[in-house]
C-alpha cells in the first residue's frame, strides 16, 4: 500500500535528491511538491523543483509555491551553500511546465487525505501556516530534516531550517501530531564520498546528476568540516519515510529556541529526560548509513 506524501521543500542540492528519491520510490504516492524560502529565495527553489522534475520526465507532479519568508523573521538564504542559483553545479533542463496558481497551504488542503505524511526539508513557514490555517486532520504524520541534538551548521547552536524560522518551528513541534525529527546528529553520520559517487555515476544519466549535484555540495562540507563528501541531509528524511528501520529515534522533549539571538533556532532537545516536559517529537540519533545509501542508489538508478 502506498504512502500519499506532499513534499515540501527548498531545493537545494539535497532537497533535489529528496525530490528523486520519492519520484523513484513506489512505496511513495507523491501527492504534490510544495516550495519554501530557504536555500534560495522561493521564486528560485520552485524554479528548481520545477527544473528537477522536468529532467526525469515527470512535470506532470504538480508544483504549488509557498512562503516566501519567515513568520518573524527577515529572509536569509543559504547561496554560501548551495551557490547563487540554489542548484549550482550541473546542467538542468529549462521547466516547460509552471507552478500551479494555488497558494501551498491549500494546495496541500485539496489534496491531503487521511494517512497522508507530510515530509519538510525546508524552513516550516509553510507547514506551520497550514496547521493555522487548516489544523491537522488526514495528516498521519510529519517527518522533517531539522535540527540537533548537539551541533549547528548555521550557527554554533543551530540547524539551517529551524534557525531560519524557529517561530514556524515552534508551532510544528507543538501541533499535537507525531512529528519526527532528523536532524544533523543523524544525517552527518551518513556522508556520500567519492566511491559512493563513482557508483551513482555508474547507473546512468540520472545517477550521474546525483554525483555532479555532490561535486558541487562538498566543496561547502569540504571547506567546513574537512570531509571528502557530504551529507544529503533532505533525502534521509524522504527514506526515514518510507523505511523507518533506516533511522533509529528516541521519543523525547524538542523546544526550539526563540528568544536568544545567540542561540536563535536552536532545538533544544531533552535526551536524557532532565525536564518534566512531555516527549514531543521522535528524534533521530542513527542511521545505518550504508543502507540508506543503498536505497538511494537502487531508486536513483531506475529513473
Amino acid at each position: 500500500m502506498s504512502i500519499p506524501i506532499v513534499l515540501d521543500c527548498d531545493p537545494g542540492h539535497d532537497d533535489a535528491i529528496a525530490l528523486l528519491l520519492a519520484l523513484a520510490s513506489p512505496e511513495v504516492e507523491l501527492l504534490g511538491v510544495t516550495t519554501v524560502h530557504g536555500n534560495q529565495t522561493l521564486e528560485k527553489t520552485t524554479e528548481n523543483a520545477l527544473r528537477v522534475l522536468e529532467l526525469v520526465g515527470r512535470s506532470d507532479v504538480p508544483v504549488a509555491p509557498g512562503a516566501d519568508r519567515p513568520l518573524l523573521r527577515d529572509l536569509r538564504v543559504a547561496a554560501h551553500v548551495h551557490g547563487e542559483s540554489g542548484l549550482d553545479g550541473p546542467e538542468l533542463p529549462a521547466a516547460t511546465a509552471g507552478p500551479v496558481d494555488e497558494p501551498a497551504i491549500d494546495f496541500i488542503a485539496g489534496r491531503i487525505r487521511a494517512g497522508t505524511v507530510l515530509v519538510a526539508v525546508g524552513p516550516l513557514t509553510n507547514i506551520a501556516l497550514y496547521l493555522e490555517a487548516h489544523g491537522t486532520e488526514n495528516i498521519e504524520r510529519i517527518v522533517l530534516m531539522g535540527g540537533a541534538i548537539a551541533e549547528g551548521n548555521m550557527t554554533p547552536a543551530a540547524e539551517f531550517n529551524i534557525w531560519a524560522d524557529p517561530e514556524a518551528a515552534q508551532r510544528v513541534f507543538h501541533c499535537g501530531r507525531p512529528v519526527t525529527m532528523i536532524g544533523l546528529d543523524v544525517t552527518h553520520k551518513a556522508l556520500l564520498t567519492h566511491e559512493w559517487a563513482e557508483r551513482f555515476r555508474a547507473t546512468g544519466r540520472i545517477g550521474t546528476f546525483v554525483a555532479e549535484l555532490v561535486d558541487f555540495f562538498k566543496r561547502y562540507h569540504a571547506h567546513t568540516y574537512g570531509w571528502d563528501g557530504a551529507p544529503i541531509h533532505d533525502a534521509v528524511a524522504l527514506a526515514h519515510a518510507i523505511r523507518p528501520s533506516l533511522v533509529r529515534t528516541e521519543h523525547r522533549n524538542v523546544e526550539i529556541e526563540v528568544e536568544s539571538e545567540l542561540c536563535r533556532g536552536r532545538t533544544v532537545v531533552d535526551l536524557w529526560r532532565r525536564t518534566e516536559r512531555p516527549p514531543n517529537a521522535d528524534v533521530g540519533v542513527d542511521i545505518d548509513g550504508d543502507a540508506f545509501f543503498e536505497l538511494l542508489l537502487e531508486r536513483v538508478a531506475s529513473l
